[in-house]
This record gives structure tokens, C-alpha cells and sequence, in this order.
């Protein structure tokens, strides 16, 4: 298949399988900690704004949640199906690890849903509260294991091995490996930002058709503080995250940044923009600046980043792909951060929900928490090849050994499949979030808080309660 080899295709198939995976954990963990700030702060204000934001929030969260746990669910029988060798070998670290996972995240996500989703009218507000809390820290715990089990496969530690398997000896160790800490704050914090920039889009595409009330103002204005205040952050988080990655791994930075050789003396320059060529070894039509590179990556002036041609060529990851992940990455991070700048300065000036070429520029941002996040996988992943454990276990010595044809065959019908089943599901939320929240239901129907008799939550029935535009573009509910 387009000259391909089996193992390939198999890596193929994975990554894209977890590419749509990640998507919907990321809104996940954002929306829930956004639905458990809009619930507290609805019983701290009693502000109908929130609980209506919460409303309309609530039902998109349970839409992405259900394709979340179900793309999920296919890259577990892919460890066994394509990746056995692997299972074989670091089973005995990574098995533990993802059933913490569900033992712990997931059945405490799963026990306070249906309260959290259908209890509004049936428990008392204190207990709703509480199983909208317990639901968000449940994400968290889940992005915990998981990067639990992939950070010691960048960094292992807290084994021996026995017979030709890792057997663990420190379960601290295995589970607090020396890169777990920075890859776990960059990624929880990576989702509140994902999120943010796609609450803050709906906003700004609402604002821009000419429907403004105190929700959608609410919704830009939340998304917009989270911008300002995490985006700088994430920066911070990400430094720190490449020096340890300069320590632990350092052909994977060697990638990132298309640096092949050093000269004696010399600081290393950053590479702004080039075409590494991994036939001729070097990084071609490179655009640099001189001393950056040993600044930013060992705060000085006068030491050296390690060389790709430092190492064996069998043990250098693909510069091309990592070279150009990276700095996708680290661009729409900086427009997320002037994006957060930019609404400041609106803010003071009183102009922050009628800007249009702002809310444009939201509005085309709303993608962009993903993309990074893709990004930055693509980054951690490709770069630690050829190793799927790294340093221990060569990749091309983790395949199932299925053949060139099972394989062209089961991507074919993945690639099917997923546009088919998540392109309908996608299609079916941003259906959901053009029609915004419903701001006039509480007076229209009497509707109170947990504990009030009303017309039960629906989420995933929202889309019975149909929306009808008017000449101003404006909505209107009909019954």
C-alpha cells in the first residue's frame, strides 16, 4: 500500500486512531471543570446566566464524552491486535497503570453522570453540585494514568528485566518517572485551553451573526480570562517540559530543532523555519538566529544543544515531521497568548464583545487548542523514535506481525468508519452549539434549581427542542 510495510501501516493506524481519540478527552476534561466552576458559581450568585451557560454546556459535555469513551475503547484491543509483542513485554507496567484508570476515573466518572446529567430536578443542589465536582476531578484522575503509562514510556524507571519482560520493582518509581510531572501539567493544562478557544468561538461566532445577550457575553468574556492568565502559563510549562526533555531525551530536542552538528566553540543558533533533510543531514533554506538556541535551551549563552549527527542514524527520529509539529505547536500557543492580550486591551477600552476583527480571530481560533494539542503529540510520539519504549524496545520489534494486506485492510475501514461514526457524532454537537444557550427558559417554564420540580434535562435529547432563526438572526425556542 503506497509502498509501505506492514509495521507502517500498523504505526499509521495508531496514530490515527489516537488523533481522534485525544480530541474529545481534551473537551472533556475542559468542560467539566468549566461545568463545575458555572454550577458554583450559579449557587454563589444565584445569576441565571450561569446556570443557563451550564444548560447548554451540559449537553455538548455528554455528547463528547460518549465518543471519547468509545474511540477509546478501540485502541485498547489495538495493543493486543497490532502491538503484542509490546503487550508481551511492557504489559506488566503499562496493564496496571491503564486499569488504575478505570477502576478509579472512569467508575467515578461513569457513577456521578447520570446525576450530574439527569438530577438537576431529582437531588438537591448541594449533591448535584457534588456529582459535577466528582465528574471533573474523575477526568483528571483519568489524565493522570494515562500519562502515567505513556510518560514511562518516554522515561522509564522502576524496573528490571526479567526473561525478556520489564517487571516492576518501584511502582513510585514506574508511576512518577522523571518526565510524568512536566507531561501531565501540559497536557490538563493544554485541554483548558482547547477548551477555552472553542467555548470562546462559539461566543465570538454568535456575537458576529448579531445575537448578544448576557450568556454569549458570559461564555467570551470566561474564555477570554483563561486565555490571559493560562496561555502564559502553558509557556512556562513547556520550557520546563524541554529541558527535561533535553536531559532525558536528547536526540528527540536534536529533531525538534534540525540542529545536526556543532562546532567547537560555537553556541548553538535556533533554526526559525528550514526543511530538515534526513538523506543529506542537514536542515536546508534555514532561517536562524545565532546564541538563541543554547539560550532558550540551557539558559546560556555558551553551551551546546546536542547534535542529531551525535547519534547513530538507526537511532535518530524523523526531524522532518518533528521539526514542523513542534513549531506549529509553539505558533498557535504565541497567537493564544496574544489573543488573551488583545481581549485585555479591548476589556479597558469597553469593547470587547463588538470588535469584529477580534471576534473573527476567535472565532478562526476555535481549532486551535486541538491542533496544538495534535501538534504536540506528534512532537512527543514521533520524536521518540525508533524506540517505542525508550531506550529498552525498538518499535519495529513491537508489531503483532500482521500482514501487509490485514493491515491495508483494517486502516482502510478505520479511516471509513471514523469519518462516517465521529463525523456524524462532530456534526451532531456543533449542531448543538449553534444554536446557543437558551437564556429565557427559567422564566418562560418556571424552571428552579437541583431539587424543583421542571421539565427534566435532556442533553442528549437536545435536539428535539428545535431553534428557529428570525430576520435579525436572531433564535427563538419552539415548543
Amino acid at each position: 500500500m503506497f509502498g509501505l510495510e506492514a509495521l507502517d501501516l500498523a504505526r499509521i493506524q495508531f496514530a490515527f486512531t489516537i488523533s481522534f481519540h485525544i480530541i474529545f478527552p481534551a473537551i472533556t476534561i475542559g468542560l467539566a471543570s468549566y461545568l463545575a466552576v458555572l454550577e458554583g458559581l450559579w449557587l454563589k450568585t444565584g445569576e441565571e446566566v450561569y446556570r443557563d451557560l451550564y444548560h447548554f454546556w451540559s449537553k455538548i459535555f455528554a455528547v463528547n464524552f460518549g465518543m471519547g469513551v468509545v474511540s477509546g475503547l478501540v485502541m485498547a484491543y489495538q495493543f493486543g491486535t497490532n502491538w503484542g509483542a509490546f503487550s508481551d513485554f511492557a504489559g506488566s507496567v503499562t496493564g496496571p497503570l491503564l486499569t488504575y484508570e478505570v477502576l478509579t476515573a472512569f467508575f467515578l466518572e461513569a457513577g456521578f453522570l447520570g446525576v450530574m446529567l439527569f438530577g438537576w430536578n431529582r437531588v438537591g443542589p448541594g449533591l448535584h453540585f457534588f456529582a459535577t465536582v466528582m465528574v471533573a476531578i474523575g477526568t483528571l484522575i483519568s489524565t493522570f494514568w494515562i500519562l502515567a503509562s505513556n510518560s514511562w514510556m518516554q522515561t522509564p524507571q522502576g524496573f528490571e528485566i526479567v526473561d525478556g519482560r520489564v517487571i516492576p520493582i518501584d511502582w513510585f518509581a514506574v508511576i512518577f518517572n522523571p518526565s510524568f510531572p512536566y507531561r501531565l501539567l501540559h497536557m490538563a493544562t493544554a485541554a483548558f485551553l482547547a477548551t477555552a478557544f472553542f467555548v470562546g468561538a462559539s461566543a465570538a461566532w454568535h456575537l458576529l451573526r448579531g445575537r448578544d445577550n448576557p450568556a454569549i457575553r458570559k461564555m467570551l468574556s470566561m474564555a477570554m480570562w483563561m486565555a490571559l492568565l493560562v496561555a502564559p502559563v502553558q509557556a512556562f510549562i513547556g520550557d520546563l517540559h524541554g529541558l527535561n526533555t533535553l536531559e532525558h531525551q536528547p536526540a528527540k530536542i536534536a529533531a525538534m530543532e534540525g540542529h545536526w552538528e556543532n562546532h567547537p566553540g560555537e553556541a548553538t543558533p535556533l533554526i526559525l523555519f528550514g526543511w530538515p533533510d534526513m538523506q543529506r543531514e542537514e536542515t536546508r533554506f534555514k532561517l536562524e538566529v545565532p546564541y538563541l538556541g543554547s539560550l532558550i535551551l540551557t539558559h546560556s549563552l555558551d553551551k551546546q544543544v546536542p547534535a542529531l549527527k551525535e547519534f547513530p542514524k538507526q537511532d535518530r527520529p524523523n526531524s522532518t515531521i518533528v521539526f514542523w509539529s513542534f513549531r506549529i505547536m509553539v505558533a498557535l500557543g504565541l497567537l493564544m497568548i496574544l489573543c488573551g492580550l488583545w481581549s485585555l486591551w479591548l476589556r479597558w477600552r469597553g469593547s470587547l464583545f463588538q470588535a469584529r476583527p477580534f471576534l473573527h480571530l476567535v472565532l478562526w481560533m476555535g481549532p486551535s487548542g486541538l491542533l496544538a494539542i495534535l501538534a504536540g503529540w506528534f512532537t512527543t510520539e514521533v520524536g521518540r523514535q525508533p524506540w517505542v519504549v525508550y531506550g529498552l524496545m525498538r518499535t519495529a520489534d513491537a508489531s503483532s506481525g500482521q500482514s501487509l494486506a490485514q493491515m491495508s485492510l483494517t486502516l482502510a475501514l478505520f479511516v471509513l468508519v471514523y469519518f462516517v461514526l465521529f463525523g456524524a457524532g462532530l456534526g451532531y454537537m456543533m449542531r448543538l452549539v449553534r444554536k446557543g444557550p437558551i437564556t429565557h427558559e427559567g422564566k418562560q417554564q418556571g424552571i428552579g434549581g437541583p431539587g424543583q420540580q421542571r421539565t427534566p434535562a435532556r442533553p442528549l435529547s437536545a435536539t428535539e427542542e428545535g431553534m428557529d432563526d428570525d430576520d435579525n438572526g436572531n433564535s427563538e425556542a419552539r415548543s
